[in-house]
């Protein structure tokens, strides 16, 4: 493809050719990446002319209204080449993103991070960067666009999910999670351009693959199409032919890393390094742009600006149907994602019914029961699993299954795809419309780390239901037994850690879960039955404090012992055999969340914690307990990986009992 650009020096000129739109991305591309002395020309200046056709003739977005909910979803799962999505804004004309911005690439304070980041600048619709999640998180968005279709009619719900992925995001193991499970549930308004520039940092992409990608994806039951990134009509044809199938597509592109660098493109030299000066001047002459850096004339933003006008025109043309729409109020509710009074309401009636029974039952058992109440009385949520349905206890009567066709089911069967299923989940929560909950073991929190973490960066309201959670889970042995995974997960900023002691410390936490928008949470459960602690109904939420003392002292305290989860029962018996025994008063505290009680102030917390020698009983690593235990307290938990037996003899078996925890507190006493 020829470069040259159609247009004069002159603003009058009256051509604006694909060519020259293209070329203004590779132009501030080159020149930001060079201000800034740092950052990824190659992707941006190598997809342009993709950019360009998929933006010019097929998108629909308002910058006007960046969070209009049929807009479609572009998501730049190549990251590094964050300068394609910041030229894309500028041009097309996000109120947030002035040239200024893009002069400022990569600095402190600035929209346009290294990489895109979700809330940094508008009409970024995921934070991307590692490598994977992008196309991964997509397919969350394209089943979210399903979903709401087929609840409220395509009048209200019809756009698509485009993706850039780069040869990174395929080789990637979470993108064959999502490969796969996009293809099995034939999301067909998702659509992938694979830059297949064949470089890598390293150099060829054959150093280290020799993989047949659009056989990958053929195998997932995409629609696959190999065409030249360069040519215009191709890329044109393509996308109107993935617009028409009844799969989800990739396109496969064919493309010159650096495209327009003479001396560099097609060298990994591009790809993640300033130009230099000279090759930057090379690439103006090369490609016809002798405008200034930053500049762009008035008649090729004019023609990007059309991108604009088209979708604002889309927009408008929706609200009259979202006006008229038996399903308006419904969909608006949806949309903002407030869970309705009822829920809470029926959740308090439950505590109070099991505080009245004494319900013992595993954690697990307790959430499978608060979620019948909650998905009794709500469409927000949508559960799954990755495939361990029957032991998360994630599906509740009356949730249709989720398939291929009908995507007006409740519950995704995500498979054994914990990455592919936590990063989905980002994808649906982002997309907006639904709140996703969805459950694996609590040691393959390890598998979907990566997805999680995002959940948090980006501050969505993702739940994650994480049982057998300690050496309680017994016989399936330390392979499963989660040890440091709680002190990994309590480290992940802006993530709340619940971990309930019994049915209505459960539906406590649940109820703050989805009470809480801006972050992700993540329920720990347990395998084996638990007593009911509590020892009276009140209508406060007491887990809401992340810790309150759950049985006082008759007098002054003489040790504090703190427990979490299935340790709770434990820390009470050690109070009463110090009693009965000793006659020492011990108070017990449960923590089921250590950031809610981080929040509160000092006042709470010392009135908690008391001044008495503590003592700390967990199943799990001591990561992480010394800032509550002090530097004088104990804790009773695990040193090393757990074994293979019944539970209660792994208790026994590594001295988590009442009996050790009471031994710990008269040594600290005496």
């Amino acid at each position: 493809m020829n470069l040259q650009s159609s247009l004069k020096p002159n603003p009058a000129a009256e051509t604006v050719s694909e060519r020259d739109m293209a070329n203004a991305i590779r132009a501030l591309a080159m020149d930001a990446v060079q201000k800034a002395n740092s950052g990824h020309p190659g992707m941006p200046m190598g997809m342009a002319d993709v950019a360009t056709v998929l933006f010019h003739r097929f998108i629909k977005l308002d910058p006007a209204k960046p969070d209009w909910p049929d807009r479609d979803r572009f998501v730049l799962s190549a990251g590094h080449g964050s300068m394609l999505q910041y030229a894309l804004h500028y041009l097309i004309g996000y109120p947030d993103m002035p040239i200024e911005q893009l002069q400022n690439f990569r600095q402190l304070g600035s929209r346009t991070a290294g990489h895109p980041e979700y809330g940094h600048a508008q009409g970024i619709e995921t934070t991307t960067g590692p490598l994977g999640q992008g196309i991964s998180t997509a397919v969350g968005m394209a089943l979210a666009e399903r979903m709401l279709a087929a609840r409220h009619g395509a009048d209200l719900v019809d756009h698509y999910t485009y993706v850039i992925a780069g040869d990174g995001c395929l080789q990637e193991g979470v993108s064959h999670e999502a490969i796969d499970l996009a293809g099995h549930l034939k999301l067909d308004r998702l659509i992938v351009f694979w830059d297949n520039n064949s470089i890598s940092i390293d150099g060829p992409t054959s150093l280290s693959t020799s993989m047949d990608q659009p056989a990958r994806f053929r195998a997932a039951g995409w629609d696959v199409q190999e065409i030249d990134g360069h040519d215009v009509d191709a890329i044109a044809a393509a996308i109107n032919h993935a617009r028409s199938s009844d799969r989800p597509s990739l396109i496969a592109c064919r493309t010159i890393i650096g495209k327009g660098a003479p001396h560099l493109q097609g060298s990994e030299k591009t790809h993640g390094a300033p130009l230099g000066e000279a090759e930057v001047a090379a690439a103006r002459e090369n490609i016809g742009w002798p405008w200034p850096p930053f500049e762009v004339p008035d008649q090729i933003v004019a023609a990007w600006r059309e991108v604009a006008g088209r979708g604002e025109a889309a927009r408008r043309e929706w609200e009259v149907r979202l006006a008229a729409s038996a399903h308006r109020d419904a969909f608006e509710a949806a949309i903002a994602g407030d869970v309705p009074p009822a829920v809470f309401e029926a959740l308090d009636s439950f505590r109070k019914e099991h505080i009245e029974k004494a319900t013992k039952v595993a954690t697990r058992k307790a959430s499978e029961m608060a979620l019948g109440v909650i998905n009794g009385a709500t469409d927000l949520t949508v559960g799954g699993s990755a495939d361990l349905t029957h032991s998360n206890l994630t599906i509740t009567k009356g949730m249709n299954r989720l398939v291929a066709g009908d995507y007006s089911g409740s519950y995704v069967h995500y498979g054994i795809r914990e990455h592919g299923m936590a990063a989905a989940m980002n994808g649906i929560a982002l997309h907006g419309g639904f709140v996703p909950y969805g459950g694996t073991f609590l040691c393959f929190t390890d598998y979907a780390r990566g997805a999680i973490r995002l959940s948090a960066l980006m501050g969505q309201r993702v739940i994650y239901v994480m049982t057998h959670d300690s050496i309680g889970l017994g016989e399936d042995g330390p392979t499963h037994q989660p040890v440091e995974h709680l002190a990994m997960l309590r480290a992940t900023p802006h993530l709340n850690v619940f971990r309930p002691a019994d049915i209505i410390e459960t539906a406590e936490c649940w109820e703050l879960a989805l009470k809480t928008m801006d972050r992700p949470s993540v329920l720990v459960l347990s395998r084996q039955n638990l007593p009911m602690l509590r020892p009276a109904h009140s209508s406060e939420n007491r887990s809401a404090r992340g810790a309150y003392v759950l049985r006082e002292t008759g007098g002054p305290r003489a040790v504090t012992l703190i427990a979490t989860g299935s340790e709770v029962e434990i820390a009470v018996a050690a109070a009463e055999k110090l009693k009965a025994e000793r006659g020492i008063e011990a108070a017990v505290v449960s923590m089921p969340c250590w950031e809610l009680f981080e929040a509160q102030d000092a006042a709470y917390r010392k009135s908690v914690l008391g001044t008495a020698p503590r003592v700390a009983v967990e199943a799990a690593a001591r990561l992480g307990w010394d800032r509550w235990i002090g530097e004088n307290g104990a804790f009773i938990g695990m040193s090393g990986f757990g074994a293979s037996a019944p539970a209660a003899e792994l208790y026994r078996h590594f001295n988590i009992t009442p009996e050790a925890v009471a031994g710990a507190a008269l040594e600290l006493i005496d």
